[in-house]
């Protein structure tokens, strides 16, 4: 069962941009340019729907770089990557908006701390009435080994507080995506909830890092190309990784 904890994510450098993905390149807007062009969004049935990448954890230093703060991280790559500001409060959450290609983009940190993720999450696609189909939550996951990802087009809450959380706040809805980011079991016996309190080693780090780059590269391809192409670059890419170790 999943346990309260998390952080605000360290930033990590951007990455070299990969192939076809580096013509795609986002556009930084201003705070103001930005919340005008979501606001359109809201109100303008013609106007095209922002995907929002949502991460989960916790706010606070004491969180910082805590397994269970990884969906902070993986926001806090794209951010860097892509050169979007998340700067802005906005329903509870760090909010920071650009673009990828012509594609609006929305990244949100909620700050309600994990368990209530939802108050945040149930907000923004509320008031932006963006597509469940285009909204991503990224979080850690105690059953997916290490640094491994899984991207899912829907499914339920898996025990984690902060899924519970947006799924009853979406009215129990599940059909939104969602992706995984393994930080592994607890060693021996110990209390999950003190597991993922833990920071990561110099080793541990480095491996999150490559994870968190493919994640990175997954979001660029859906909001491209769509899911199903992000989900079988993220869920194949791995197995050959596995097959060459």
């Amino acid at each position: 069962m999943r346990l309260l904890s998390g952080a605000t994510a360290s930033r990590i450098p951007c990455p070299l941009l990969s192939l076809a993905r580096a013509r795609a390149r986002c556009l930084p807007v201003s705070a103001a340019s930005g919340t005008a062009a979501f606001s359109s969004a809201a109100g303008d049935g013609g106007a095209r729907k922002p995907w929002l990448f949502v991460g989960l954890g916790n706010p606070g230093k004491v969180y910082h770089g805590t397994r269970h703060n990884v969906g902070f991280e993986m926001i806090d790559v794209i951010a860097e990557a892509e050169g979007i500001s998340i700067s802005s409060m906005q329903f509870k959450a760090m909010v920071g908006k650009g673009r990828i290609g012509d594609a609006p983009i929305m990244l949100a940190k909620p700050q309600t701390f994990m368990n209530a993720s939802g108050e945040s999450v149930g907000q923004l696609v509320s008031y932006f009435k963006i597509p469940l189909n285009q909204v991503l939550v990224m979080y850690d996951d105690l059953d997916l080994p290490f640094a491994k990802l899984r991207l899912l087009p829907k499914g339920g809450h898996g025990g984690h507080n902060g899924m519970r959380s947006i799924i009853n706040h979406l009215k129990q809805n599940r059909d939104f995506p969602r992706l995984r980011i393994g930080i592994g079991r607890p060693p021996g016996k110990m209390d999950p909830a003190s597991f993922v309190l833990r920071p990561f080693n110099r080793k541990e780090q480095e491996e999150l890092d490559f994870a968190l780059h493919r994640g990175l590269e997954a979001v660029r391809i859906m909001t491209l190309e769509g899911f199903n192409k992000s989900a079988t670059y993220v869920n194949t890419v791995q197995s050959s990784e596995m097959l060459n170790r």
